[in-house]
């Protein structure tokens, strides 16, 4: 491993069959010897060079237990990544995660890079300028439970010395889909270049970094992570004639009122 192509010998990267575990499935690639993939979902391809895949539910203590061993860094995208009911976020966004810290501090684990949310801080108004020491206001309980991911990694690095980057992710898609997305959008390049500080910037400790583009409008400020050197290098400016066509929303729809948008007008499930 160089100072300028650094690479582990195995990352493990949960959620590999999701949206963005199949983007990071590629991109991530040259940080590791060996890349270790699993989710619960089945995963299209099959394993290929330098890449294994295990198929694991989060919420089975003994499973994650063995997916963990052997790995030198975690990269955990998996679990629940909308909102639903409570007892369907509890399996694998909460136990899931204390499966996860438990069984890097069992087999020895450093680093963990843990996807956050924006939801964490979604009751926020849109009018508002945030940073990581920013109160929480989770907008419904899959934003609680990426709230509670992150009192997980401060906690195991305060116990136990496993450092973490909990990045709140935006919205990662090929493109921004709709006004409130011309601020929170993260490019998926811009997502693999902040993965790489996170697993290779020495002493973070716990660090909390907003995941965000260089877009026009912005409502995070990343200061209290400038020491992961990360510089987005690309915007949403490009989408925006496309997007500001379609039709405006309401006055009062929470997309335009809340920082996370309709995630704080989903639910009640009963």
């Amino acid at each position: 491993m160089t100072a300028s192509n650094p690479r582990l010998a195995r990352i493990l990267l949960t959620g590999a069959a999701g949206g963005l575990g199949k983007v990071l499935r590629e991109t991530v690639r040259p940080f590791a010897e060996v890349l270790r993939l699993s989710d619960i979902a089945s995963m299209a391809p099959a394993a290929g060079p330098h890449e294994e895949v295990i198929p694991c539910n989060l919420a089975d203590k003994a499973a994650v237990d063995a997916l963990v061993q052997g790995v030198d860094a975690i990269l955990h995208f998996g679990g629940v990544s909308v909102e639903r009911p409570f007892e369907e976020i509890l399996e694998a966004n909460i136990r899931g995660v204390f499966h996860i810290y438990e069984a890097a501090r069992r087999h020895g684990v450093k680093r963990v890079v843990f996807a956050s949310s924006n939801h964490v801080i979604g009751f926020y108004g849109q009018d508002q300028q945030l940073d990581a020491a920013s109160l929480r206001r989770p907008d419904g309980y899959y934003g609680l439970s990426k709230s509670y991911g992150e009192d997980m990694a401060s906690f195991y690095f305060d116990r136990y010395g496993i450092e973490t980057v909990s990045i709140r992710i935006g919205s990662s898609f090929p493109e921004p889909q709709n006004r409130r997305m011309l601020s929170t959008w993260l490019s998926y390049d811009d997502l693999t270049q902040l993965i790489g500080k996170a697993l290779f910037t020495a002493n973070v400790g716990h660090t909390v970094v907003y995941g965000m583009s260089a877009n026009r409008d912005i409502w995070w400020d990343n200061r209290l992570a400038c020491h992961l050197g990360y510089a987005a290098k690309d915007s949403s400016e490009p989408f925006r004639a496309k997007v500001e066509a379609q039709p405006a929303p309401a006055a009062d729809d929470p997309a335009v009122l809340y920082q996370g948008g309709a995630f704080c007008a989903a639910g009640p499930f009963d």
